[in-house]
């Protein structure tokens, strides 16, 4: 999105003057290029109507949230915070797990709530995830002195998350498993948080905030995802390098301060990960040590895993969705009055090539310190993915609105057809999306009722005194379970025993 905000020279379009005399030195002046309306009427009102699709999409999402129930890693989440309380939690992470002390307090503070919490999750992240979208998208708009119709920043931060999260090969991982979605999904968005007060900062005590404020989300993103880590690295360092070639000289040092701030607070935050006794844990069980993750055919492999994972992505036509949106955003949005753009005159190329350089480079470290851990089975993890992901959606809307842009320099009725083809694809990817996510709710639901209905039996019969109860594994999107594949895979079921309070559980093939 950054990509679209730097598109502050526009030519010129009728009505959109400076105020100078006509070329005959007769007739009115043409009026000032703020004064003209930033978009035409219809357009606008059309964006509103779009807005109901992505803003639907999402709510059908949130309300079947409701079928989320507990697997995998969080079998053994909910009963350390039900006894011993988030600190508990957070202190196996740290001395035993992974090291991860932001991740350890995200964790709790859902697991907390127990079955409830898994099931608010998915509303309450992707609000706070659409809600700092949408602040980032109108602050960026002020940035480069645009004004856009009411309705259109909301508008693109919503089709910006639709995409994020349901154009996803396992919707269920990305967005409604936690566990996954504090380290790889809501990371990276909350990585955006600390931009907002960058650029509402204002006076100088508004940049001393903004600068503590990426301190302190650094240090708490070091200690949450290395994988977003690396990849707010990889963006921080960019800006800093291109700092004179996209920043107004009047923001420069303002911008090289934050970065830096936000450089250091990561690495802070990566270095109390790194040192702790759960991170070197983890590292000597999967053999993830710096060695082996940079050694020559660790590279090579994780270059392979890499292409094959840009080829799915690249293929992926429900990504065209941000394409569209950018190209929307370029066509409704005009100067906004009074306003000094804090970047330089758009260089097309340019931004598009830094752009594309900085996801590729970012993406490729990601794959490279998690492939030690995943293996060739990388390439099938689109979870770990969205550390990336995201970047790679903003791209996309950048260059549409770079797209935009030169469409707005040619004739009336192409910027309509334009506007009316962006229009279209948003549809034809909301419509596209919305099918698959009917059929995961639906798989949902019918595992939360089996669920529901395994979880009331072994209550009771545990309140009877019984120490040994056969489980049925229940599955969705892959999940990991006790007893999965057929029995063979015994991992979580210690967990779901001491969830029951049981001293085991075996494998049976039919509900209770």
């Amino acid at each position: 999105m950054a990509a679209g905000a730097s598109s502050v020279v526009i030519p010129e379009q009728p009505g959109e003057g400076t105020g100078r005399e006509r070329e005959n030195g007769r007739g009115p002046a043409v009026p000032p290029a703020h004064s003209a309306r930033p978009a035409r009427s219809w357009p606008g009102y059309a964006v509103l109507g779009l807005l109901t699709l992505p803003l639907g999409l999402l709510g059908s999402a949130f309300w079947l949230g409701r079928h989320v129930r507990p697997s995998a890693d969080e079998w053994c989440f909910l009963p350390s915070v039900r006894d011993h309380g988030i600190a508990a939690l957070v202190g196996k992470f740290y001395f035993t797990d992974n090291g991860r002390l932001g991740n350890g307090l995200l964790v709790g503070a859902y697991a907390k709530f127990g079955v409830a919490g898994h099931q608010w999750f998915g509303l309450v992240s992707g609000v706070v995830m659409l809600g700092l979208l949408w602040a980032v998208t109108v602050l960026l708009l002020r940035l480069a002195g645009r004004t856009a119709p009411r309705g259109v920043p909301l508008f693109v931060a919503s089709m910006v998350t639709v995409v994020f999260l349901f154009a996803s090969l396992n919707t269920y991982k990305t967005f409604y498993w936690p566990a996954s979605s504090v380290s790889h999904t809501a990371a990276p968005v909350l990585a955006c948080a600390a931009a907002v007060p960058l650029l509402w900062a204002r006076s100088r005590r508004g940049r001393v905030v903004a600068a503590a404020s990426a301190l302190v989300v650094g240090v708490f993103l070091g200690t949450l995802s290395e994988e977003t880590s690396v990849v707010a690295l990889v963006v921080l360092t960019a800006l800093l390098l291109l700092n004179r070639r996209i920043l107004a000289p009047r923001v420069r040092a303002h911008a090289r301060v934050w970065c830096l701030a936000g450089v250091a607070g990561i690495g802070i935050g990566t270095l109390l990960l790194l040192t702790s006794p759960g991170s070197r844990n983890r590292r000597a069980r999967f053999d993830a040590g710096t060695a082996s993750m940079f050694a020559p055919e660790s590279l090579a492999d994780s270059l392979d895993g890499y292409l094959d994972i840009l080829g799915t992505l690249l293929t992926s036509w429900q990504y065209l969705g941000a394409v569209a949106a950018g190209v929307l955003l370029a066509l409704l949005t005009g100067n906004r009055e009074g306003r000094v753009p804090a970047l330089l005159p758009c260089r097309p190329l340019f931004l598009l090539g830094a752009g594309t350089v900085t996801f590729l480079v970012a993406g490729y470290l990601c794959t490279v310190i998690t492939y030690p851990l995943f293996g060739s089975h990388v390439v099938f993890a689109p979870r770990t993915w969205n550390d990336y992901l995201l970047l790679f959606v903003a791209l996309l809307v950048g260059a549409g609105a770079l797209l935009g842009r030169a469409l707005r320099g040619h004739a009336s009725r192409t910027g309509v057809v334009a506007t009316a083809a962006g229009a279209a694809m948003c549809v034809a990817v909301c419509v596209g999306l919305a099918f698959p996510l009917g059929e995961l709710g639906e798989q949902m639901r019918v595992r939360a009722e089996k669920w529901d209905h395994q979880d009331r039996w072994l209550r009771e019969r545990a309140a009877q005194g019984a120490r040994v109860l056969p489980y049925r594994p229940l599955s969705v999107s892959g999940m990991g379970e006790p007893f999965g594949q057929r029995g063979s895979r015994v991992w979580p079921a210690r967990c779901v025993a001491e969830y029951y309070h049981l001293k085991r559980i075996t494998y049976t093939e039919r509900l209770p």
